[in-house]
């Protein structure tokens, strides 16, 4: 058998520098490069080393841990205990999917042939895996992995950072009601220019057995102007509750807003119960998270502080982006 140890150290070393990257990213650490290639030739070079007999005696736990422990002090220093426990933690755990994925890979294209080719019984009545798995596909599987892990990381943390900016939104007409979750943005600075009520936003179908039925269509193909043309031409018990409000969009467009005026807006956001009566709701047709995560824009002046409502220290604030603007 020849073994190349050019190309052996060569892969480790990449994977090594990719776990160590991957690493870094989790922690929001920013690593000095020559460091962090450093710390994965220290990772490639012990790989090198098993084909040395001599050196047999290094391949044991304590000394892999201890290895461990090397290389994340090279790439990325000590700082304090907590820190670098919770650096290694994500080290272990990031090297535990890596190996996991590409083992999962291996079997998942393999046929029922050569799985079974590759199990046998000792004498003892135990079961043994024989495992054979190419150079290329370990670095190609590899990568994958990686890349799949740090998109499903990247979803969880901006779920994390919007989660604190969610709340549970209640809008009271009368003794009809409608609830979802809203998602507080600062950027909406939608007013109704005559009476400067701040205008909410929510997706028109939560309000569809309480709308005529022509009404969710035209509000999806940005018709809202001809709707209140239309008023006299269908029943709709809140017609003395509709308004007009322009606003321009993310896009610079001027058009119009079919709102609602509700008897009071209740929302729940971080365990505080905010309750506002001087509130339109803007319709729009569309979708506003395209996930499902919300579907309302809560106004920032909704949840400031109104007499016997709560404690404005305790709001957050956040800025995802400017939804919708008041028309100047």
């Amino acid at each position: 058998m020849v073994v190349y140890i050019d190309l052996i150290f060569l892969a480790n070393l990449f994977i090594d520098a990719v776990l160590l990257m991957v690493t870094a990213w989790m922690r929001k650490i920013r690593p000095v490069w020559w460091r962090l290639m450093t710390s994965a030739g220290i990772g490639a070079m012990y790989v090198v080393m098993m084909f040395v007999p001599e050196l047999s005696f290094l391949f044991t736990f304590l000394i892999k841990l201890a290895l461990s422990v090397i290389m994340l002090l090279v790439a990325f220093g000590f700082g304090s205990m907590q820190k670098y426990l919770r650096t290694m933690g994500a080290f272990y755990m990031i090297n535990f999917v890596a190996a996991g994925g590409i083992l999962g890979m291996h079997y998942f294209l393999q046929n029922t042939g050569e799985l079974f080719n590759g199990i046998w019984y000792t004498a003892s009545g135990g079961m043994s895996f024989e495992l054979k798995i190419a150079f290329w596909f370990i670095l190609c599987a590899f990568g994958g992995v990686m890349l799949f892990f740090r998109i499903v990381q990247s979803s969880k943390q901006r779920t994390e950072r919007m989660s604190g900016f969610l709340g549970q939104v209640q809008v009271w007409i009368g003794q009809d009601h409608i609830e979802c979750t809203g998602l507080l943005d600062t950027g909406n600075q939608l007013y109704d220019p005559l009476t400067r009520t701040p205008v909410m936003v929510m997706e028109a179908a939560l309000w569809e057995s309480h709308l005529p039925a022509s009404w969710l269509r035209k509000c999806s193909e940005g018709n809202a102007d001809q709707l209140v043309m239309e008023l006299g031409d269908e029943s709709f018990s809140w017609q003395d509750r509709v308004r007009l409000v322009p606003y321009r969009g993310i896009n610079r467009n001027h058009s119009f807003m079919l709102a609602l005026k509700p008897d009071r807006v209740e929302v729940v956001m971080n365990g505080v119960h905010f309750v506002h009566h001087r509130v339109l709701i803007g319709l729009d047709g569309g979708t506003l998270s395209a996930e499902g995560k919300y579907r309302a824009i809560i106004h920032p002046d909704v949840t400031a502080q109104e007499e016997g409502s709560a404690d404005t220290n305790q709001k957050q604030d956040a800025h995802f982006g400017e939804h919708f603007t008041e028309s100047g």
